[in-house]
């Protein structure tokens, strides 16, 4: 299949937009790229569900590996659960994934409904790596990722069945993205996000979560605000699941693994004072 790329000025609107989008196509930290390694699924997101603890223990020559693989079970992890909420979804639906990285979600899409899968990411390196991908599992007549804005995808109304957010929500503002989804899905589609997202009732972001912005370039938007702009847009929740406390052993594990970044124990802390929520939000359009 031919892709059709956009010119980058008509994708990038903003100085913000050319400043992630940059951080994205340098970026290939181990922690992303070796767990991928494991089977070809590259994930850009974090994992939940209990560690094997196990891992850290055993033969010191191979404790590297065999915690890169428990990182890797706990991110898939995390990408099955967002899959399994958008319902069932036929062989002849087209799903959306916006802010799809380098792919691993949307070829877990197509592996599990068989359907077609459009990936869309302001990171001409990420769609580049993404499309190799599929190439590679010989799926790229379903499979397709393209150079697009998620706030102005240029694809037809009402044109897809299900769409998600895995991680890539604090990237943008909320009201626009949402209003892009409610246009692109159709009467009855199904949105989903996994995101973290600051309390509320904290009030300001905490010092915690502030770090985590300074590092990844983003805007950790409220709890609040996400459900202020879906009821704005047609989008109406109907189930919301608290990850955060499935999230926290991911961390933990990292932050005594050879993949540390420097900012796990920014998320241990604001997961544990209450700062920050790692939610799953499900909701239809109406």
């Amino acid at each position: 299949m031919t892709v059709v790329q956009n010119p980058i000025g008509t994708v990038l609107t903003s100085a913000y937009q050319q400043s992630v989008a940059s951080y994205w196509n340098q970026e290939c930290n181990p922690v992303n790229m070796r767990l991928g390694d494991v089977d070809g699924i590259y994930h850009h997101h974090y994992g939940i569900g209990e560690a094997d603890w196990t891992v850290l223990e055993g033969p010191e020559e191979t404790r590297e590996q065999r915690i890169v693989e428990e990182l890797h079970r706990l991110e898939t992890a995390q990408a099955d659960v967002l899959l399994s909420h958008l319902g069932a979804i036929p062989p002849t639906g087209r799903l959306l994934d916006a802010g799809s990285g380098r792919g691993g979600t949307s070829l877990m899409a197509n592996l599990r409904f068989g359907c077609r899968v459009d990936g869309i990411s302001i990171s001409e390196e990420q769609v580049r790596f993404a499309n190799e991908q599929a190439a590679r599992r010989q799926v790229s007549d379903a499979v397709t990722f393209s150079f697009r804005n998620m706030l102005d995808t240029g694809f037809e109304a009402s044109s897809f069945i299900g769409s998600w957010n895995n991680e890539s929500t604090m990237y943008v503002n909320l009201n626009d993205l949402f209003s892009e989804h409610s246009r692109l899905l159709m009467p009855g589609g199904r949105y989903v996000c996994i995101t973290g997202c600051y309390n509320d009732v904290y009030g300001l972001p905490s010092k915690s979560v502030s770090k985590i912005n300074s590092h990844y370039i983003c805007n950790i938007h409220p709890r609040s605000a996400y459900f202020a702009a879906m009821a704005a847009n047609h989008l109406v929740p109907i189930n919301v699941v608290d990850l955060t406390e499935a999230t926290i052993p991911y961390w933990r594990l990292r932050a005594r693994s050879h993949l540390v970044t420097g900012i796990e124990e920014a998320f241990l802390d604001a997961y544990s004072d209450g700062s920050f929520h790692y939610l799953l939000i499900v909701a239809d359009r109406i």
